[in-house]
Protein backbone atom coordinates (compact mmCIF):
# COMPACT_ATOMS: atom_id res chain seq x y z
CA UNK A 1 0.00 0.00 0.00
CA UNK A 2 1.34 3.28 -1.16
CA UNK A 3 1.68 5.60 2.36
CA UNK A 4 -0.40 8.55 2.28
CA UNK A 5 -0.12 10.94 5.00
CA UNK A 6 -3.61 11.65 7.15
CA UNK A 7 -4.94 12.96 10.65
CA UNK A 8 -7.95 11.39 9.82
CA UNK A 9 -8.35 8.47 11.96
CA UNK A 10 -11.31 7.00 9.36
CA UNK A 11 -8.55 7.63 6.43
CA UNK A 12 -6.28 6.17 7.79
CA UNK A 13 -8.92 3.00 8.36
CA UNK A 14 -9.93 3.16 4.64
CA UNK A 15 -6.26 2.99 3.62
CA UNK A 16 -5.81 -0.13 6.04
CA UNK A 17 -8.77 -1.78 4.26
CA UNK A 18 -7.28 -0.76 1.04
CA UNK A 19 -4.49 -2.93 1.72
CA UNK A 20 -5.81 -5.75 2.87
CA UNK A 21 -7.54 -8.46 1.60
CA UNK A 22 -11.47 -7.89 0.74
CA UNK A 23 -13.43 -8.31 3.63
CA UNK A 24 -10.54 -8.11 6.16
CA UNK A 25 -11.23 -6.67 9.18
CA UNK A 26 -8.77 -5.25 11.76
CA UNK A 27 -9.38 -6.51 15.33
CA UNK A 28 -9.54 -3.50 17.90
CA UNK A 29 -11.48 -1.19 15.56
CA UNK A 30 -15.25 -0.17 15.21
CA UNK A 31 -16.70 1.89 12.63
CA UNK A 32 -19.98 3.05 12.45
CA UNK A 33 -22.07 5.22 10.36
CA UNK A 34 -24.83 7.80 11.15
CA UNK A 35 -26.00 11.31 10.55
CA UNK A 36 -26.77 14.23 12.65
CA UNK A 37 -28.93 17.49 11.24
CA UNK A 38 -28.36 15.89 7.95
CA UNK A 39 -24.45 15.74 7.94
CA UNK A 40 -22.64 12.93 7.19
CA UNK A 41 -21.06 11.46 10.74
CA UNK A 42 -18.42 8.74 10.96
CA UNK A 43 -17.41 6.99 14.18
CA UNK A 44 -14.00 4.99 14.70
CA UNK A 45 -12.86 3.52 18.07
CA UNK A 46 -9.49 1.91 17.84
CA UNK A 47 -9.59 -0.52 21.14
CA UNK A 48 -6.00 -1.88 21.15
CA UNK A 49 -2.65 -1.53 21.05
CA UNK A 50 -2.21 -3.33 17.82
CA UNK A 51 -5.22 -1.79 16.20
CA UNK A 52 -3.30 1.53 17.14
CA UNK A 53 -0.09 0.65 15.48
CA UNK A 54 -2.08 -0.87 12.43
CA UNK A 55 -3.21 2.40 11.80
CA UNK A 56 -1.00 5.01 13.47
CA UNK A 57 -3.43 6.86 15.78
CA UNK A 58 -3.74 6.40 19.67
CA UNK A 59 -6.59 4.38 21.14
CA UNK A 60 -9.85 6.63 21.52
CA UNK A 61 -12.47 7.82 19.96
CA UNK A 62 -12.39 9.35 16.73
CA UNK A 63 -15.68 11.09 15.20
CA UNK A 64 -15.89 12.80 11.69
CA UNK A 65 -18.14 15.08 10.39
CA UNK A 66 -19.06 16.01 7.15
CA UNK A 67 -19.74 19.54 6.27
CA UNK A 68 -20.31 19.67 2.72
CA UNK A 69 -23.70 21.28 3.10
CA UNK A 70 -22.01 24.07 5.08
CA UNK A 71 -19.46 24.48 1.70
CA UNK A 72 -23.00 24.28 -0.61
CA UNK A 73 -24.18 27.13 1.21
CA UNK A 74 -27.72 25.06 2.04
CA UNK A 75 -30.41 26.97 3.91
CA UNK A 76 -29.75 26.76 7.50
CA UNK A 77 -26.18 24.62 7.21
CA UNK A 78 -24.36 27.18 9.62
CA UNK A 79 -26.83 26.43 12.09
CA UNK A 80 -27.12 22.56 11.33
CA UNK A 81 -23.05 22.55 11.22
CA UNK A 82 -23.05 24.22 14.67
CA UNK A 83 -25.94 21.66 16.12
CA UNK A 84 -24.27 18.80 14.88
CA UNK A 85 -20.70 19.85 15.77
CA UNK A 86 -21.94 20.29 19.35
CA UNK A 87 -24.17 17.02 19.66
CA UNK A 88 -20.73 15.20 18.58
CA UNK A 89 -19.02 16.75 21.13
CA UNK A 90 -20.73 16.93 24.29
CA UNK A 91 -20.84 13.09 25.15
CA UNK A 92 -17.10 13.39 25.21
CA UNK A 93 -17.07 16.03 27.67
CA UNK A 94 -16.84 15.31 31.43
CA UNK A 95 -20.63 16.37 32.71
CA UNK A 96 -19.37 18.89 35.30
CA UNK A 97 -16.49 21.35 35.67
CA UNK A 98 -14.22 24.10 34.08
CA UNK A 99 -12.59 23.34 30.53
CA UNK A 100 -9.80 24.89 28.84
CA UNK A 101 -10.16 25.87 25.33
CA UNK A 102 -6.56 26.13 23.59
CA UNK A 103 -6.47 27.44 20.00
CA UNK A 104 -3.17 26.23 18.72
CA UNK A 105 -1.85 27.56 14.56
CA UNK A 106 -0.47 30.33 13.39
CA UNK A 107 -2.13 33.70 12.90
CA UNK A 108 0.03 34.83 10.18
CA UNK A 109 -0.46 31.35 8.34
CA UNK A 110 -4.26 31.36 7.02
CA UNK A 111 -4.43 27.35 6.56
CA UNK A 112 -3.18 27.14 10.09
CA UNK A 113 -5.62 29.99 11.76
CA UNK A 114 -8.80 27.74 12.41
CA UNK A 115 -7.60 27.44 16.43
CA UNK A 116 -6.66 30.63 16.99
CA UNK A 117 -10.24 31.38 14.97
CA UNK A 118 -12.42 29.29 16.88
CA UNK A 119 -11.20 30.93 20.22
CA UNK A 120 -12.28 34.58 19.05
CA UNK A 121 -15.51 32.87 18.45
CA UNK A 122 -15.41 31.61 21.97
CA UNK A 123 -17.96 31.98 24.79
CA UNK A 124 -15.51 32.50 28.12
CA UNK A 125 -17.30 32.49 31.15
CA UNK A 126 -14.88 31.49 33.86
CA UNK A 127 -14.15 35.29 34.96
CA UNK A 128 -18.23 35.80 34.59
CA UNK A 129 -19.41 32.95 36.99
CA UNK A 130 -16.59 34.00 39.27
CA UNK A 131 -17.21 37.69 39.81
CA UNK A 132 -21.02 37.27 38.46
CA UNK A 133 -22.44 34.55 39.84
CA UNK A 134 -25.62 35.60 40.86
CA UNK A 135 -26.10 36.26 36.67
CA UNK A 136 -23.95 33.44 35.33
CA UNK A 137 -23.61 31.00 38.28
CA UNK A 138 -25.37 28.21 36.33
CA UNK A 139 -22.79 28.13 33.79
CA UNK A 140 -19.92 25.78 33.13
CA UNK A 141 -16.73 28.11 33.96
CA UNK A 142 -14.52 28.42 30.38
CA UNK A 143 -11.26 29.74 30.21
CA UNK A 144 -9.33 30.19 26.21
CA UNK A 145 -6.19 31.25 24.85
CA UNK A 146 -4.44 30.91 21.63
CA UNK A 147 -0.89 30.59 22.46
CA UNK A 148 0.98 31.24 18.78
CA UNK A 149 4.06 29.16 17.78
CA UNK A 150 7.33 28.44 19.05
CA UNK A 151 8.98 31.12 16.15
CA UNK A 152 6.66 33.83 17.04
CA UNK A 153 6.38 33.38 20.91
CA UNK A 154 9.80 31.98 22.20
CA UNK A 155 7.59 29.10 23.70
CA UNK A 156 5.78 25.72 22.83
CA UNK A 157 2.30 25.50 22.86
CA UNK A 158 2.56 22.54 25.10
CA UNK A 159 4.64 24.84 27.87
CA UNK A 160 1.46 27.63 27.43
CA UNK A 161 -1.19 24.91 28.04
CA UNK A 162 0.76 23.12 30.78
CA UNK A 163 1.28 26.59 32.58
CA UNK A 164 -2.58 26.69 32.43
CA UNK A 165 -3.82 23.87 33.19
CA UNK A 166 -1.23 24.31 36.43
CA UNK A 167 -3.08 27.39 37.82
CA UNK A 168 -7.23 26.54 36.38
CA UNK A 169 -7.00 23.05 37.10
CA UNK A 170 -9.87 22.48 34.06
CA UNK A 171 -11.57 19.43 34.30
CA UNK A 172 -11.06 19.08 30.58
CA UNK A 173 -9.02 20.10 27.45
CA UNK A 174 -10.03 20.92 23.84
CA UNK A 175 -7.49 21.59 21.23
CA UNK A 176 -8.61 22.85 18.63
CA UNK A 177 -6.13 22.34 15.49
CA UNK A 178 -5.44 22.19 11.66
CA UNK A 179 -4.79 18.84 10.39
CA UNK A 180 -3.65 17.23 7.20
CA UNK A 181 -5.78 14.80 4.93
CA UNK A 182 -5.16 12.51 1.79
CA UNK A 183 -8.05 13.26 0.28
CA UNK A 184 -8.88 17.13 -1.26
CA UNK A 185 -12.56 16.15 -1.05
CA UNK A 186 -12.16 17.13 2.99
CA UNK A 187 -10.41 20.27 3.03
CA UNK A 188 -12.11 22.92 4.70
CA UNK A 189 -15.29 20.69 5.24
CA UNK A 190 -14.75 18.04 7.54
CA UNK A 191 -14.13 18.40 11.51
CA UNK A 192 -12.54 15.30 13.15
CA UNK A 193 -13.04 15.15 17.10
CA UNK A 194 -10.79 12.49 19.39
CA UNK A 195 -10.50 11.99 22.95
CA UNK A 196 -6.99 11.31 22.04
CA UNK A 197 -4.96 15.01 22.69
CA UNK A 198 -3.11 16.47 20.02
CA UNK A 199 0.72 16.84 19.11
CA UNK A 200 0.79 20.78 17.87
CA UNK A 201 1.99 20.96 13.86
CA UNK A 202 1.67 17.43 12.88
CA UNK A 203 -0.77 18.75 10.15
CA UNK A 204 2.11 20.11 8.31
CA UNK A 205 5.46 17.58 9.95
CA UNK A 206 6.23 20.25 12.75
CA UNK A 207 5.85 17.81 15.17
CA UNK A 208 5.87 19.41 18.98
CA UNK A 209 5.14 18.21 22.56
CA UNK A 210 1.95 16.12 23.08
CA UNK A 211 -0.81 17.81 24.43
CA UNK A 212 -2.57 14.90 26.01
CA UNK A 213 -3.92 13.56 29.65
CA UNK A 214 -0.13 12.54 30.54
CA UNK A 215 1.39 16.09 29.78
CA UNK A 216 -1.54 18.48 30.96
CA UNK A 217 -3.27 16.22 33.90
CA UNK A 218 -6.92 16.16 32.70
CA UNK A 219 -8.32 14.76 29.97
CA UNK A 220 -7.68 16.21 26.29
CA UNK A 221 -10.18 16.55 23.59
CA UNK A 222 -9.37 17.38 20.28
CA UNK A 223 -11.17 19.02 17.76
CA UNK A 224 -9.92 19.20 14.25
CA UNK A 225 -10.46 20.49 10.24
CA UNK A 226 -7.79 19.33 7.51
CA UNK A 227 -6.81 22.48 5.52
CA UNK A 228 -3.89 20.87 4.09
CA UNK A 229 -2.73 17.80 1.90
CA UNK A 230 0.74 17.08 1.24
CA UNK A 231 2.69 17.41 -2.27
CA UNK A 232 3.40 13.51 -2.31
CA UNK A 233 0.09 12.41 -0.74
CA UNK A 234 -1.96 14.53 -3.22
CA UNK A 235 -0.03 12.88 -6.38
CA UNK A 236 -0.93 9.62 -5.18
CA UNK A 237 -4.59 10.30 -4.78
CA UNK A 238 -4.09 12.14 -8.48
CA UNK A 239 -2.60 9.07 -9.92
CA UNK A 240 -5.27 6.37 -7.96
CA UNK A 241 -8.07 8.53 -9.46
CA UNK A 242 -6.85 8.71 -13.33
CA UNK A 243 -6.42 5.13 -13.18
CA UNK A 244 -3.03 4.80 -12.45
CA UNK A 245 -2.80 2.99 -8.73
CA UNK A 246 0.12 1.61 -7.83
CA UNK A 247 2.45 4.23 -7.73
CA UNK A 248 4.79 4.61 -4.57
CA UNK A 249 5.52 7.49 -2.35
CA UNK A 250 9.64 7.18 -2.91
CA UNK A 251 8.88 7.53 -6.33
CA UNK A 252 8.06 11.31 -5.51
CA UNK A 253 10.92 13.36 -4.23
CA UNK A 254 9.79 16.51 -2.74
CA UNK A 255 6.63 15.91 -2.21
CA UNK A 256 6.32 15.72 1.02
CA UNK A 257 8.26 19.38 1.45
CA UNK A 258 5.02 21.05 -0.20
CA UNK A 259 1.08 21.38 0.46
CA UNK A 260 -1.63 22.20 -1.03
CA UNK A 261 -4.64 24.28 0.35
CA UNK A 262 -7.73 25.31 -1.64
CA UNK A 263 -8.00 28.55 -3.42
CA UNK A 264 -10.34 30.12 -0.76
CA UNK A 265 -9.11 28.73 2.32
CA UNK A 266 -9.40 31.80 4.24
CA UNK A 267 -13.16 32.34 3.44
CA UNK A 268 -13.35 28.27 4.37
CA UNK A 269 -11.55 28.89 7.64
CA UNK A 270 -13.21 32.04 8.51
CA UNK A 271 -16.36 30.38 8.51
CA UNK A 272 -15.46 27.15 10.40
CA UNK A 273 -13.74 29.03 12.85
CA UNK A 274 -17.19 30.56 13.72
CA UNK A 275 -18.79 27.15 13.77
CA UNK A 276 -15.77 25.54 15.82
CA UNK A 277 -16.19 28.14 18.18
CA UNK A 278 -19.85 28.22 18.76
CA UNK A 279 -19.94 24.62 18.44
CA UNK A 280 -17.82 24.23 21.41
CA UNK A 281 -19.23 26.84 23.18
CA UNK A 282 -22.58 25.11 23.43
CA UNK A 283 -21.56 21.84 23.60
CA UNK A 284 -19.82 23.10 27.42
CA UNK A 285 -22.91 24.97 27.84
CA UNK A 286 -26.08 22.79 26.62
CA UNK A 287 -28.65 25.18 28.38
CA UNK A 288 -27.27 28.09 25.98
CA UNK A 289 -28.80 28.16 22.60
CA UNK A 290 -27.50 29.45 19.64
CA UNK A 291 -29.63 32.75 19.99
CA UNK A 292 -28.27 32.88 23.42
CA UNK A 293 -24.68 33.00 21.51
CA UNK A 294 -25.30 35.26 18.91
CA UNK A 295 -26.74 37.83 21.52
CA UNK A 296 -23.55 37.45 23.81
CA UNK A 297 -20.83 37.29 21.29
CA UNK A 298 -21.81 39.47 18.35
Amino acid sequence: MAQRRTDLAVEAHQLWREGAGVGDELPGVRAESRRREGFAVDAVTVSSQEAAQALGKPEGVYITIELTGLLRREEGAFQRAVAAVADELRPLLPEKGPALVMGLGNRAVTPDLIGPLAVDHMLVTRHLVEQVPEHFGDLRPVAAAAPGVLASTGMESSLVAQALSGQLRPACVIAVDALASRSLDRLCRTVQLSDTGVVPGSGVGNHRKALNRESLGAPVLTVGVPTVVDGATLALDLLERGGHAGADRGELPGGADFFVTPREVDQRVAELGKVLGYAISLALNPSLTLDDLVMLLE
